[in-house]
């Protein structure tokens, strides 16, 4: 018995080697009819069944060309949000100052220093200043302020800097002291390059660079403020409600 299947497993093995030699024979014969060496070459190429090493790294290289496409296209997409995101802010930064101006100018009754602007530059570059007298409101950025201060919309360096902020200098009205003790200073909007304010003046159908007369208000008061983010600068013209013709 045990020689009957030690002799069926040789016999099984044999066919399997005659197979195996077979088909070595008709493949060789196939691949010696072949002519064109480039067919030839696939033709080996797909007997073998299996990724030769130049396959893989080329399949690695395809992957990894696709990986950075990828990441290059959502890095841009983020910086572009970003940058977009900064500009909204930036832009709502003076959106809400025009809203403050406007709703400070408008309250302002005409009389004795109600509204005062001079100009300046510095650098050749404009920082006009406009003063007015206010109570606490949006003049103050307060509520509880007693008594009437003097406000400025100017521009203020900032300290160990070359950069500029729009802001409001406050003091009492009443303060007669020569020292800025009083004083006090509310940051707006930081990184400015510039401010230039004008006048309309009805009588002179024009816009005047300063305007000088304490016993009215101009009729529209034109705001421009240079951004280094933007290639133009920030414009509101406020119109005040109370101007008499």
């Amino acid at each position: 018995m045990e020689s009957d299947k030690r002799s069926k497993s040789n016999f099984m093995f044999t066919v399997r080697d005659n197979r195996r030699s077979i088909l070595d024979a008709g493949y060789w014969m196939l691949d010696s009819k072949i002519e064109n060496p480039e067919s030839r070459i696939k033709y080996r190429l797909l007997r073998r069944g299996g990724f030769t090493l130049l396959e893989i790294i080329v399949a690695v290289a395809i992957l990894a060309t696709m990986a950075m496409a990828i990441y290059r296209f959502v890095q841009s997409n983020m910086v572009a949000i970003r940058v977009s995101s900064e500009a909204i802010a930036a832009d709502a930064r003076y959106e809400g100052l025009r809203e403050v101006l406007m709703a400070q100018w408008q309250s302002l009754p005409p009389g004795k220093g109600a509204l005062l602007g001079d100009t300046y530059k510095l650098d050749d570059r404009s920082r006009d200043e406009i003063r007015w007298v206010c109570g606490a409101g949006p003049g103050l950025m307060t509520r509880y302020a007693a008594g009437d201060y003097i406000v400025s919309l100017r521009l203020q360096s900032e300290k160990n800097s070359n950069r500029y902020d729009l802001g409001l200098l406050r003091k009492p009205r009443n303060d007669s002291a020569l020292s800025d003790a009083k004083e006090s200073w509310v940051p707006l909007i930081d990184n400015v390059t510039s401010l230039q304010i004008r006048y309309f003046d009805v009588r002179l159908n024009t816009w005047v660079e300063r305007w000088t007369d304490a016993a009215t208000l101009p009729r529209l008061v034109k705001v421009t403020v240079g951004r280094p983010d933007a290639s133009v600068p920030w414009q509101a013209i406020i119109p005040l409600g109370r101007t008499p013709l």
